[in-house]
């Protein structure tokens, strides 16, 4: 039996880590001030104005793409998705649009994504003309956006890159639920998404500081699956596995490998206790996907009125926010987004067999791109991979000797000839004959 650690700085080498630029804390803060500075970007607030609300800001979003794009040779192409939503919190309707920079890779039909959303809000959330500056809910994750587009459009890979300003995420997660169900009507294989909603402080309510770790929160059972699909995740003890958990893992990891000390924590359930974002309409589509969240909320700079009571202030002002923190969420994001870009895409029919016996018989198959595959196990009282095993691509199937079925977890991964490495397919049951 092999036992090693999973070389999460080789892969992470599959692209040019070493060489890529780090962050920038000071272009994520110029980007904050000026969302911040267009008063308010209420979904509901006005789309014309040049200046003022969400539309000069989707406009200004645009622009840094387009901008990016000149730089990169035309590498990334801009769209605006639009569609008309009418809702509790828009009761007489209003235009929800995207803003999409989209960085092609040399596969059409793969994507990886990262989003945050654009508009703000104050305590009452149909106030659409007070100013709400909304900058760490959500300019931080904006601006991250932005980052990763300016860093990432530097280099090439296989997958395709959606860097996302939602609007509509306060009214009703709208903007998501467009690209979302876009992405599915044009077929996209979406391979990971990385939502990044309130990213952007390490002091939180009380005073409290957590400035080591963000938070990644990830469904285990599928929201897509159906009710048999679940009683089968069920049987195979996979409820610790499914694609969205899979990709936490791999977040966590990918950030153990970074320079410094700074942790992505994996939150076992979909979003905070009781609340949502903007990874939900993915995950009701089938499609991996992950919330960054700050390891430590400040609720009294959430969805406030700016104002000061009592010595507290209160209001989602710049002055709340930690960009060296920022700057360190922002480098697992694209240390995520390069690694799963280049890399083949996980591989598919990942099952196992071996009942009555010491063995476990895996079967696969054949990942497009991939020029090996990762075998990964571990004993059934362990949440972590433990050991792996290389086979040469082309296989589909392996024998673990002395590996009994009943005892352990299967995964497998596929590696491209750049060595990158896909996200880990937990195995189910081999078909019965």
């Amino acid at each position: 039996m092999i036992r090693t650690l999973l070389p999460f700085t080789a892969l992470l080498l599959a692209t040019p880590a070493a060489a890529r630029e780090a962050p920038s804390p000071e272009k994520l803060r110029a980007s904050v001030e000026k969302l911040v500075s267009f008063g308010t970007r209420h979904s509901l607030s006005s789309a014309t104005d040049p200046k003022r609300g969400i539309g000069a800001a989707r406009n200004w979003v645009a622009a840094e793409f387009a901008s990016l794009s000149k730089q990169c040779g035309g590498c990334i192409s801009v769209e605006r998705l639009s569609r008309r939503f009418t809702g509790p919190r828009a009761p007489d309707g209003v235009v929800i649009e995207d803003v999409l920079g989209i960085q092609k890779g040399s596969d059409p039909n793969r994507f990886v994504i990262v989003g945050g959303h654009i508009d703000s809000r104050v305590s009452n959330v149909m106030d659409i003309t007070s100013d709400a500056p909304g900058a760490n809910d959500d300019a931080s994750g904006v601006a991250l956006v932005l980052e990763a587009a300016r860093i990432l459009s530097k280099e090439k890979f296989a997958a395709n890159i959606v860097y996302v300003a939602f609007s509509g995420e306060e009214q009703g997660l709208w903007g998501a639920t467009l690209l979302a169900e876009t992405a599915k009507a044009r077929g996209w294989q979406v391979d990971a998404m990385l939502n990044n909603d309130i990213v952007g402080n390490s002091i939180g309510q009380g005073g409290v500081r957590a400035g080591d770790y963000v938070r990644v929160f990830s469904e285990g059972i599928r929201t897509s699956e159906t009710l048999a699909e679940q009683v089968e995740r069920r049987a195979i003890g996979g409820e610790d596995d499914g694609p969205s958990r899979a990709l936490a893992k791999t977040i966590h990891g990918i950030a153990q490998a970074l320079p410094g000390d700074f942790a992505a924590f994996v939150d076992r359930r979909p979003d905070r206790f009781g609340r949502g974002g903007d990874h939900e309409p993915f995950l009701r589509e089938g499609y991996p996907a992950v919330r960054f969240t700050v390891a430590a909320e400040n609720w009294d700079r959430q969805h406030q009125d700016l104002r000061t009571e009592n010595g507290i202030v209160y209001g989602d002002t710049i002055e709340g926010m930690d960009f060296a923190y920022l700057s360190k969420v922002t480098a697992i994001n694209v240390a995520t987004l390069a690694r799963l870009a280049a890399a083949p895409a996980a591989p598919a029919g990942v099952s196992i067999a071996g009942a009555l016996g010491r063995d476990t018989n895996v079967k696969w198959s054949a990942t497009p791109g991939a020029t090996g595959y990762r075998l990964h196990w571990r004993r059934a009282d362990q949440q972590d991979w433990s050991d792996q095993r290389e086979v040469a691509g082309g296989v589909t199937t392996a024998v673990l000797k002395d590996v009994p079925v009943d005892d352990h977890f299967v995964g497998v991964s596929a590696i491209g000839a750049n060595g990158a490495e896909s996200l880990i397919s937990f195995a189910g049951r081999a078909a019965a004959k």
